[in-house]
């Protein structure tokens, strides 16, 4: 499933993703560093979200206690959060 995630105190503006399963595949970042944030998006894929979760989580940039790479562990949190809720809704039906 694509996922989108607007990232707070970060020069990206966007993030967005697919979530298949628990892998994570075809990270995009608007805005921000564009070699670091394409970088990012290429050690990523194909990797289970809560490995990247564990990697990228409190990573900070320039003391702003939070970076594209956080912002992008707190995404895939929220999409994993919300994949949950959905599959418990479906169950319920």
């Amino acid at each position: 499933m694509k996922y989108g995630y607007t990232p707070k105190g970060t020069c990206s503006r966007y993030i967005e993703f697919e979530l298949e399963d628990g892998i994570v595949h075809n990270v995009a970042f608007t805005g921000g560093c564009n070699g670091n944030l394409k970088s990012i998006g290429r050690l990523v894929e194909g990797m289970k979200a809560n490995d990247v979760i564990e990697q990228l989580q409190g990573v900070d940039c320039a003391g702003r206690g939070t970076s594209c790479g956080d912002q992008l562990a707190r995404a895939l949190t929220a999409a994993m959060e919300a994949d949950a809720k959905n599959a418990e809704a479906n169950d319920a039906e």
